[in-house]
């Protein structure tokens, strides 16, 4: 019985999952995006999010905890010198992952996981769009000059003021 396991096992054994997972790791902090199923991202972002916010604070014993995880010295010198720079300010969720449609053999769900702050399309500087409304707003003409009112002509006090 599985009771109380929430990972993803991915139909393999601990040690092979823990290796393809590092594997995987690394391949994503070297390209900063990679392709795979959606079930395999899913379980990649977890894996990966707590590295990458381990890597914000660049120590020893941050560096050898991870070295841990990834087991390849390059991947972990890319991320703790170039992914934290760029995520630093942010409070996480570094990685996004975009379904791609069913794989052509065997109809699997693919996606593409990709380290957020790298993409440039999704990051560029928007101008602020100025805000519209719905409705017409009185120009800034008609506010400054005075309302001028016709005088009805059924009231009392035109009536009076005409005798």
């Amino acid at each position: 019985m599985r009771h109380g396991k929430k990972f993803n096992h991915l139909g393999r054994q601990r040690g092979h999952r823990k290796s393809m997972l590092a594997n995987m790791a690394c391949s994503l902090i070297e390209h900063k995006r990679i392709n795979t199923t959606v079930a395999k991202a899913k379980a990649l972002k977890q894996f990966v999010e707590p590295l990458i916010t381990k890597s914000k604070e660049d120590t020893t014993h941050n560096r050898r905890i991870v070295f841990g995880y990834l087991r390849n010295k390059y991947a972990v010198t890319e991320l703790f010198r170039e992914v934290s720079a760029k995520v630093g300010d942010r409070p996480g969720g570094y990685t996004r992952i975009i379904k791609l449609g069913n794989r052509l053999g065997d109809n699997a769900d693919m996606a593409m996981i990709e380290l957020v702050d790298f993409n440039e399309l999704y990051n560029a500087t928007k101008k602020e769009a100025k805000k519209t409304t719905r409705r017409s707003r009185a120009s800034k003409k008609a506010d400054d000059a005075p309302e001028t009112t016709a005088p009805a002509a059924d009231t009392e006090e035109n009536k009076e003021a005409t005798e």
